[in-house]
């Protein structure tokens, strides 16, 4: 039991004095960045399957 208690106060203290923490700022600037980034995979995506839609409609010359 010793063990689980040290491994949790080993953690708070390398949560609250060793971890760098981001400014509000730096947080903002990633959240933009991660949000681009996703709409530009979902944009790719989208042509993707829209690609293979219809790819495979005229493949098979049916409509979905």
């Amino acid at each position: 039991m010793a063990k689980v208690l040290d491994f949790f106060k080993d953690s708070y203290v390398e949560i609250t004095e060793k971890v760098t923490w981001p400014t509000w700022s730096q947080l903002q600037s990633s959240a933009v960045i991660v949000l681009v980034a996703s709409l530009l995979i979902a944009l790719v995506v989208f042509v993707m399957d829209k690609a293979s839609s219809v790819g495979l409609e005229f493949l098979y010359g049916i409509a979905f």
